[in-house]
């Protein structure tokens, strides 16, 4: 009950003000824009480009919130079809970029179709913001079965990778390894990984290197 009021509280009364500042200040830019000098400008723009950086923010936790709250299907879900959806819609919005995917055919699962495709999306997407620098990228969706017998799914990619001595914050709400100046993002995606596959039963994990690419490990029971 708390989690579904402070929910309604950001959705009404923290996003009104937000567009609120945002509107206003592009009516000032349009209108006014002519009467402000250089640094002016420049500052109005700024203020809308923070107003919007925080709604966009403040929907990425009412989103992760549902997670918590959404009533959990498990039917078969075919990952690798979701995947190829996905990697056709990242394609399509930048079709200048040269990207190389690699999905494994025939993965299924079964859990919540919802979910998983926005776990999917949350990988991947972030697979192909973090090989943006790449003159050729190559991400890659697939299944390791290791040696205990325990089977997980993963996405890879060529990126820069980071540091695994701070691996343990990239789970957590709002924790970035990258600044807002390097890539783009609110700290919030990784994190609905992590509810969403410990919602099913599993467990989410990371390897990389700097340099050397990373790979995001998840399992579904």
């Amino acid at each position: 009950a708390e989690l579904e009021s402070f929910s309604y509280s950001i959705a009404h009364d923290l996003r009104a003000p937000l567009r609120s500042l945002d509107g206003f200040s592009s009516i000032l830019i349009e209108d006014y824009g002519e009467r402000l000098d250089a640094d002016g400008r420049t500052h109005l723009r700024r203020i809308r480009a923070a107003s919007q950086r925080l709604d966009v923010l403040t929907d990425n936790l009412l989103k992760l919130s549902r997670i918590s709250q959404t009533r959990m299907e498990r039917v078969p879900v075919y990952l690798s079809g979701m995947a190829r959806e996905v990697a056709i819609a990242l394609q399509e919005e930048q079709p200048q970029r040269k990207v190389e995917f690699v999905i494994e055919r025939q993965l299924r699962a079964v859990g919540d179709p919802v979910l998983l495709r926005t776990l999917l999306e949350n990988l991947l997407g972030n697979a192909w913001k973090y090989t943006s620098r790449r003159e050729r990228a190559r991400i890659e969706f697939g299944m390791r079965r290791f040696e205990n017998g325990e089977v997980a799914f993963f996405v890879s990619d060529n990126s820069e990778g980071f540091d695994m001595a701070k691996a343990a914050k990239l789970f957590l709400p709002f924790q970035r390894l990258h600044g807002a100046d390097e890539f783009a993002g609110t700290g919030v995606g990784l994190a609905s990984v992590a509810k969403t596959v410990s919602r099913h039963g599993g467990r989410v994990w990371a390897e990389a290197a700097r340099g050397e690419g990373a790979t995001f490990f998840f399992t579904l029971p």
